[in-house]
């Protein structure tokens, strides 16, 4: 079984890491006490099993739950927390959460939790490959929603990407998304350019088009500093070299991490068209 483990403190990461070597529960692939850093790492990584903490800074587990599901559904989570509060812990449950480990750490607890999920997970698992020995796959048999019935293909590929960006909760991201999917339907058709794609869709939707733009560029430049951070952290980290550069130019990065270094007053900038041309490349070469 593969874990992931995300907590602000550093010490419960050690102590969960232990338990799960000592007690042979199987192998801890990651660990992040940054939560944007940890949606990016289990999008690429697909832990089979994540640890989160509940009350972590910026965002609380239930948010990087609920940003993680809908692109990683066989990812499992179980919820570490102190907290007692019974809408919040219902708001878990209904977000995916599992099962819930209280603080302080209790080594028979934690045991116990992670071989019931395991379980569940290795069941799942021996489901889906009977499913596909008798010529019925889970695609076949589990309804699609209606997301998945009318997204194109590149534009679910596009999706990921933001979401490994650690993108998927700004506000610009959607408007990023739609003008992809107009660039993606009317390309073959009318060719055109990102920046007409642009212009039409706020034609549509009757909004200035600075005041889009602007949303837009805000929602990459969350992006940028989440690989400037990885970028900082480790400059051969998998993410960051497979996606930074796809939709950053190298100058910019650059100077992004100087300034979260302190080198530097100058951050760096987001030029959406290049930002959205990355995505559709990106887009066109997962096929």
């Amino acid at each position: 079984m593969r874990f992931y483990i995300v907590d602000d403190v550093r010490s419960i990461v050690k102590v969960l890491d232990k338990i799960i070597e000592q007690k042979k529960l199987g192998e801890v692939i990651g660990f992040s006490t940054d939560a944007e850093t940890a949606i990016a790492e289990i999008i690429a990584k697909m832990p089979d099993i994540v640890l989160v903490d509940l009350l972590m800074p910026v965002k609380d587990g239930i948010t990087i739950v609920k940003e993680i599901r809908p692109l990683c559904p066989k990812v499992h989570f179980i919820m570490i927390s102190q907290v007692s509060n019974k809408d919040m812990i219902s708001e878990a449950y209904n977000a995916g959460i599992e099962f819930f480990i209280q603080k302080p750490i209790n080594i028979i607890e934690v045991e116990r939790v992670i071989q019931r999920v395991s379980r569940q997970v290795e069941m799942e698992n021996t489901l889906s490959g009977l499913r596909t020995l008798l010529g019925e796959s889970e695609e076949k048999r589990a309804p699609k929603t209606e997301r998945e019935e009318s997204e194109n293909p590149q534009l679910r590929d596009i999706r990921y990407l933001l979401g490994v960006l650690g993108m998927l909760g700004e506000r610009g991201t959607e408007d990023i998304l739609a003008v992809c999917s107009r660039f993606l339907q009317n390309r073959d058709e009318n060719g055109g350019s990102e920046e007409k794609m642009i212009k039409a869709y706020c034609c549509d939707t009757g909004e200035d088009e600075k005041i889009v733009k602007q949303r837009m560029r805000r929602a990459a430049k969350k992006g940028l500093i989440n690989m400037a951070h990885l970028g900082i952290e480790d400059s051969f980290n998998e993410i960051y070299q497979d996606y930074a550069q796809m939709v950053f130019d190298y100058e910019n990065l650059r100077r992004q991490m100087d300034y979260l270094r302190g080198k530097s007053d100058i951050e760096g900038k987001v030029v959406i068209n290049r930002f959205i041309e990355g995505l559709l490349l990106y887009a066109e070469s997962r096929r």
